[in-house]
């Protein structure tokens, strides 16, 4: 018996309704991401920024914010959460929607190295995370207070170790590279010194000037003002060569310290599941506006080096840097939580 018209007419479109449910069960179906990226941005973006405002990840952050606002036709706008390391934005960003609307302005502490020390964070960077783009680099330097005798690394040690436990020491926060390095410096140097973390950069910046503690890691855009104006004094730069912000400082390895390398580095993430175009545009956008001539003389005027890249090159980043601290801190058996 013939098919009806009707039937014939079914017929295509049950067909093509197969075909649909087919792609999705393959999970080839349709290109989202180019949708996506399409309708991207369709509301304000949210740069969660892990620490106050004038620290030096809010200084890049707010730098790279006011060029992508023109870009995207968007407000872009900077939400600061300080605490816990870091992690609490990163915990924060990890729960939000994956569609490159609120993105994480974070550094080598919630993105690399905090998952080794707090065990109850609610996030993994490299699963909890999808890389879009390294933006800067800072000297990371050790600052004492003006008034401290100390002029260089091996006087400030000898001091510590004359009064052990009288000395003690600012991190920007638990599990940062702030904190960590002095650690190491710690166990190497056979230090007696007490941590007291702060909830970034300019509180414990203010608490060294103010004498409260005796010396701080911490990125050189922290505390340049207060060094330029002659109040902190810089004993050396925890990397494997000198700094172009600061060409007659040392590093640790000239001063006997070989092997206490810890760069620091700024970068942009989003939720995971984000989908591959707007991370796409995302690093393009950032990447061009990072080449700019006028943001990196601003980003320079600060001692930050611009770094830019592919999402690629920051995950490798993240996984090299969780590397590096991962048997240090096993060793110094370190748990802040």
């Amino acid at each position: 018996m013939a098919p009806s018209l009707c039937e014939s007419r079914r017929r295509p479109l049950w067909s093509a309704i197969a075909v649909i449910a087919a792609m999705f069960l393959l999970g080839i179906g349709f290109p989202y991401g180019s949708v996506a990226a399409q309708g991207f941005p369709s509301q304000t973006v949210r740069i969660v920024v892990p620490t106050p405002p004038g620290s030096s990840v809010d200084v890049a952050a707010r730098l790279i914010s006011e060029r992508l606002r023109e870009r995207l036709g968007q407000p872009v706008i900077i939400e600061n959460r300080p605490g816990a390391g870091g992690t609490i934005a990163g915990g924060e960003v990890a729960r939000a929607a994956a569609d490159g609307h609120t993105l994480f302005a974070g550094f080598n502490g919630p993105l690399a190295s905090a998952p080794l020390l707090f065990s109850k964070m609610t996030y993994r960077p490299l699963e909890s995370f999808v890389p879009i783009i390294t933006t800067v680099s800072q000297p990371h330097v050790l600052v004492v207070n003006a008034q401290h005798p100390a002029k260089n690394l091996n006087e400030f040690i000898a001091s510590v170790r004359s009064a052990p436990g009288r000395y003690n020491y600012a991190s920007v926060g638990n599990g940062s590279a702030s904190h960590l390095t002095m650690e190491l410096l710690k166990s190497r140097a056979n230090l007696a010194i007490v941590h007291i973390p702060y909830t970034g950069g300019p509180g414990a910046t203010q608490a060294l000037v103010a004498g409260d503690v005796h010396a701080l890691f911490t990125a050189y855009v922290n505390v340049r003002p207060m060094v330029s104006a002659g109040r902190l004094r810089v004993l050396g730069i925890a990397e494997s060569k000198r700094s172009p912000a600061l060409p007659e400082v040392p590093t640790f390895a000239e001063q006997g310290f070989a092997g206490i390398d810890a760069p620091l580095f700024n970068a942009i993430v989003a939720p995971a599941g984000t989908p591959a175009s707007v991370v796409a545009r995302l690093n393009r956008e950032i990447g061009e506006i990072l080449m700019l001539d006028d943001t990196r003389s601003k980003l320079a005027s600060g001692g930050m080096d611009v770094i830019g890249g592919s999402p690629e090159q920051l995950a490798a980043l993240m996984r090299a840097e969780a590397q590096r601290w991962q048997p240090v801190v096993e060793r110094l058996g370190l748990r802040p939580d």
